[in-house]
């Protein structure tokens, strides 16, 4: 039998960190020592409050059952509650929030909602793959939006053509930018409301990393500006916030036609969240200031011993103000396959190639600060070897 896939999937590139995975994979059962800098996976464990809420949850048959696709009414709550406090902005926990199975699932589904074929999606480059791809899936056109280090990996919203912004239905931006890291300020999502309002345009805001914050700085949401339900959603994650990233909890929550849309494709493939994660979600969100704070403390120790070193090496590398990874430029002449490659095989070091996360990423590699402080310590050690 001759099996044929879709043109659409035929169209998307081996997934990043597949390949990276099988390289880790090979290496480790050669039994090397690897340090690995690669995926953004925090290493640090679920803080132990959630698990044992997960745990007296789990044992309740009423959380056995199909989940309720739209969330359990405490989540949405909760979240509600923390966007409150947080960026003091009001939600309806009814028409304006919707739990998502990890926010990659809802990221990966809204252009399903509103892309037909041949449909604009703006996407930034470098950018996490899941905003391209899932564009293409939908029969969507990806349209790419530079982010060039001379303009701190913004986009230029007038390089975007008449054309094409008169057939834009989705924008997707990232602030806390992965992988470069950058960050964005209320005047710049005044300028891409202003452009979302003028064209027409669903803005999907990630704020994946909003918590993970250095040197006082707080990032913001785009929902703290006035008009900005008329045209955003914003999709948030424990993953990051909390250690959570295998437990697959998220939201979008903002405009409500959007998140209705996005409810009702989903309402179509999913059933929701178990349960006894949605329950564990609560406890999370419910967690002092000093669990976050103590979460970037460390970060911020690995940031400064990881970019501290690559400047002593030479390297032109710079101190992000959230997230946790190093973008920097790669001070060789090859390209950043084949530096990851080199790092691999001479180093046992595991690091993400920019080209990875698009054209616009050649040239740079990312590092993620998901090892202790003595790995990285030593990772920088053996580069120095290089």
């Amino acid at each position: 039998m001759r099996i044929e896939t879709a043109k659409n999937l035929r169209k998307l590139p081996p997934y990043l960190f597949v390949e990276i995975d099988r390289a880790k994979r090979q290496a480790r059962q050669e039994g090397r020592d690897l340090i690995d800098l690669g995926i953004g996976d925090p290493d640090l464990p679920t803080p132990k409050h959630i698990i044992e809420a997960l745990y007296k949850a789990a044992q309740e048959p009423v959380n056995h059952r199909y989940a309720l696709d739209a969330g359990m009414p405490k989540f949405r709550q909760e979240i509600a509650n923390w966007y409150r406090k947080r960026f003091k902005v009001c939600l309806d926990e009814d028409t304006e929030i919707l739990p998502l199975i990890g926010s990659k699932e809802g990221i990966a589904h809204i252009p399903f909602a509103f892309l037909d074929t041949g449909d604009v999606c703006l996407v930034p480059d470098p950018a996490y793959p899941a905003y391209r791809n899932a564009a293409v899936l939908a029969g969507g056109v990806p349209v790419v939006m530079p982010l060039l280090e001379e303009n701190n990996f913004l986009p230029d919203l007038s390089k975007i053509t008449l054309t094409q912004a008169k057939k834009t239905k989705l924008m997707f931006i990232n602030y806390p930018n992965n992988p470069t890291s950058a960050i964005a300020d209320l005047a710049f999502y005044k300028n891409v409301i202003k452009f979302a309002r003028k064209y027409n345009i669903i803005v999907c805001s990630d704020l994946a990393y909003s918590e993970l914050s250095y040197d006082g700085y707080a990032p913001p949401s785009i929902l703290e500006l006035n008009g900005a339900k008329e045209v955003a959603v914003e999709f948030h994650s424990l993953s990051k916030t909390y250690n959570m990233t295998g437990w697959r909890a998220g939201w979008v929550c903002g405009n409500r036609d959007v998140v209705a849309a996005l409810g009702k494709f989903k309402s179509n493939i999913d059933s929701g969240i178990f349960q006894a994660i949605q329950i564990a979600g609560v406890e999370a969100l419910k967690s002092p200031a000093s669990l976050i704070n103590s979460l970037c403390n460390v970060y911020k120790e690995r940031r400064d011993a990881l970019v501290g070193g690559l400047k002593n090496l030479g390297w032109p590398a710079q101190a992000p103000r959230a997230t946790f990874y190093i973008w920097t430029r790669i001070p060789f002449k090859m390209s950043s396959i084949d530096f990851c490659r080199l790092l691999l095989k001479k180093a046992d070091i595991v690091a993400t190639p920019g080209i990875g996360f698009g054209k616009y990423g050649e040239g740079y590699v990312r590092f993620a600060l998901t090892q202790n402080k003595n790995k990285i310590k030593e990772a920088i050690r053996r580069m120095a070897a290089l």
